[in-house]
């Protein structure tokens, strides 16, 4: 974990042996049972008006993120779309994990491998400057207060709902309405089956370290984007029309699906350009401004197939897939005969 210290493996005449008394443990995150089960966000405080709340202000805060995660881009999509670009600022981490005993991200991207603006060469500095006692995996995306250079909030559930609810006094002109008040209550509860069977349920599978937890994991994850197929052969996207939280959220999985996850975590049934509704719905919105243009297919298979993990330990060789042909992103999907309208988004007026 982020500062804990970690038992040294040594050889010597062949043989191995730890410096500790007992061998390695399993990650935290890995249950008894063998599964997976993420770490809970540590920084929620939510933005609002309230005095116990983040005060929402352009030019306070900085998104930190890395485009190989997932939960990342859903923040930067919708930052993107609602433009919110100049006043929530960006800080971007390699998608390649540091080799330095614990799981973080570097700014290895950046001059001299810090952030050019927190000076920080790990996001763990900033958990823990935060939080002393900090003792989880270091993620993102997370929201720093300028002001503090403190994390003020993780919570990559609901990062997405605050940029479109109390943020929207700094929305662009006509920016679309991914989250309609008279819609709220059903896009949270599709969220919530997307992330526990999608979303995470990838990971679930490519984490999971017993046969019964992976195929379990698998099998909930193929029977959901079944059902998603099924509702998409009628719809253009999740809620009808026009673009929603939901199909962000979606969409961060998806465009990671056949690059990463179909062999890197065994979600190998098939591919999702075998799945002809959700293939389409998935290079529909990756022509659309903020989502194709976020996404880095490059960082995404580096960070899952070179240097994904939640173990430190895990130093096995590993070879970064040549495929497959990103190109057919690019093809015609045809989307636009289930919808009633030619616009992708719904404006919401001031």
């Amino acid at each position: 974990m982020v500062h804990k210290e970690q038992p040294v493996s040594c050889s010597f005449n062949g043989s191995e042996y730890e410096t500790d008394k007992e061998l390695r443990k399993k990650p935290e995150e890995i249950s008894v049972d063998g599964s997976f089960k993420r770490q809970t966000n540590r920084f929620t405080t939510p933005f609002g008006e309230k005095k116990d709340e983040l005060p929402v202000e352009a030019g306070r805060y900085r998104l930190l993120w890395s485009p190989a995660c997932p939960w990342a881009h859903r923040s930067v999509i919708v930052r993107k779309v609602l433009g919110l670009e100049k006043v929530i600022s960006l800080g971007t981490a390699s998608p390649l994990r540091p080799k330095i005993g614990r799981v973080d991200w570097e700014f290895s991207l950046d001059k001299d491998n810090v952030d050019p603006l927190l000076g920080i060469q790990y996001i763990s500095e900033i958990y823990l400057k935060s939080d002393p006692e900090y003792s989880g995996r270091p993620t993102v995306p997370v929201i720093v207060d300028m002001k503090e250079k403190k994390a003020v909030n993780n919570d990559y559930f609901k990062l997405t709902n605050y940029f479109e609810t109390v943020w929207f006094p700094f929305h662009k002109e006509n920016a679309p309405d991914l989250y309609p008040i008279n819609l709220q209550e059903e896009i949270d509860s599709l969220n919530d089956i997307i992330f526990h069977d999608v979303n995470n349920g990838v990971y679930k599978c490519g984490f999971a370290q017993s046969q019964e937890s992976y195929e379990e994991a698998y099998d909930t994850l193929f029977s959901r984007l079944d059902d998603l197929e099924q509702r998409l052969s009628s719809k253009r996207f999740l809620f009808g029309d026009y673009i929603t939280d939901s199909d962000v959220r979606l969409y961060a999985t998806m465009i990671r699906f056949d690059v990463a996850y179909y062999n890197g975590f065994n979600t190998n049934r098939n591919l999702i350009r075998e799945m002809p509704n959700l293939w389409g719905y998935l290079r529909d919105l990756y022509e659309t401004p903020g989502f194709g243009d976020t996404t880095d297919f490059h960082a995404i298979k580096q960070h899952y197939h070179l240097s994904i993990t939640i173990n430190p330990d895990n130093t096995e060789e590993k070879i970064l897939p040549k495929g497959p042909d990103v190109s057919v992103f690019r093809t015609p999907h045809h989307r636009e005969k289930l919808s009633n309208s030619k616009e992708k988004f719904l404006v919401r007026s001031k």
